[in-house]
């Protein structure tokens, strides 16, 4: 779970983010100019070359300004087109562009290195054999750890949702013992049939609840990113979540627009809504006003989680991306959460910010970039 200040009383509701008294977004920083990203040239789609496509489009600060093979049916190729990354069919052409930083060179072959000393940008370095694989490797690594941090922080968070789950979980086996005890001694044909079904069913209530929490507590799949339909991420994200903190004196105001989808990893996505929801009921000590909303434009689509709680202090707020910062006392938070989750949403070439007034509550507002292709939706709300 994330790590939140503990509530100093209610505030009334946030209903719009001009009110916020202090506010900070991970891809802005006080302290340093911005910093221009690297423009990088790939040299090799097969196995290689797709690979480090894939991990080098994750990083905001590297640009990846196209992509080049002899292969015309290289997979990399196809990758780049779905990345919308260029593909040139000519390693010269790749090469024309004066302010290209880094060209790696994944294909193995001499006498491409040799047609990039000769052709490449006057202080473009060039990145080949063993070094290049050298660097892929690292970059991989980095990579995975960022994955297992975040494996480890959902699981360390698995135990506050010990109470909920055996709460649930209690109810309709209790159900079903009283049920079969009843079972055990009854004659009439009817009533076993009628409280047959009545047991079906409670048995299908324990199966959905270890469902959801298989579902939340498995490892992100690394399979490719895919079309992720927010709203129904969020309502998952709901279910979950009630494991873990009071949903009953909470009221949630759903402001969707319908069909809002973004490319991503569906199970990296619903941790960081269970995460946010979490983080917000906690913050309002279990009574307030939980609000999601959704928008989605042609450039970009806006994910807000608001709250009325405690709100966050401004000198709190500077830090709560930091790694292993947290509030909480010993043992009762990680650290981890909101920084897992800015790494989740910057790989996908997202912005998390945050907008807070003590006293009165905070607003947590993801950006993904935009599919031009897909049509803005309809406004709905919801209880």
């Amino acid at each position: 779970m994330m790590d939140r200040p503990p509530s100093d009383g209610m505030g009334t509701a946030i209903t719009s983010p001009a009110i916020a008294h202090s506010s900070v977004e991970t891809q802005r920083s006080t302290s340093a100019p911005a910093v221009l990203p690297m423009r990088v040239a790939i040299v090799g789609a097969g196995r290689g070359g797709t690979a480090l496509l894939e991990v080098l489009h994750q990083i905001r600060a590297i640009e990846i300004i196209g992509i080049t093979d002899k292969d015309d049916s290289a997979p990399g190729l196809k990758r780049a087109k779905e990345l919308n990354v260029p593909v040139y069919g000519v390693i010269t052409d790749l090469l024309r562009d004066p302010t290209l930083n880094v060209v790696m060179d994944v294909t193995g072959d001499p006498s491409v290195e040799t047609v990039l000393q000769q052709h490449g940008p006057t202080g473009t370095a060039i990145v080949s054999g063993q070094a290049s694989r050298l660097l892929w490797l690292l970059v991989q690594h980095e990579s995975t750890l960022q994955t297992e941090l975040l494996h480890a922080e959902k699981l360390a968070g698995l135990g506050s949702f010990a109470a909920g789950i055996a709460h649930d979980m209690n109810n309709p086996l209790q159900l079903i013992l009283g049920m079969a005890e009843n079972l055990a001694d009854e004659t009439d044909l009817k009533t076993v049939h009628a409280q047959a079904v009545d047991i079906i069913e409670a048995v299908k209530r324990t199966t959905a609840i270890c469902r959801d929490l298989t579902s939340y507590s498995r490892r992100a799949s690394l399979q490719q990113d895919g079309l992720v339909n927010i709203n129904s991420k969020l309502d998952e994200a709901l279910k979950i979540a009630r494991y873990a903190v009071a949903l009953q004196d909470i009221e949630i105001r759903k402001r969707y627009q319908s069909d809002v989808v973004v490319k991503g990893n569906p199970d990296k996505l619903l941790h960081v809504f269970v995460n946010l929801i979490t983080n917000a009921v906690q913050a309002m000590e279990h009574h307030g006003t939980l609000t999601l909303e959704t928008t989605a434009v042609a450039g970009a689509t806006h994910v807000r989680v608001s709250d009325t709680g405690c709100g966050i202090a401004p000198e709190v707020l500077t830090r709560i991306f930091e790694p292993f910062y947290t509030t909480k006392p010993p043992g009762k938070g990680t650290g981890l959460g909101l920084y897992n989750i800015k790494n989740v949403i910057q790989h996908m070439h997202g912005t998390i910010g945050v907008e807070s007034h003590v006293g009165h509550g905070s607003i947590f507002t993801l950006t993904f970039p935009g599919d031009p292709s897909i049509a803005e939706g309809t406004p709905r709300t919801g209880p």
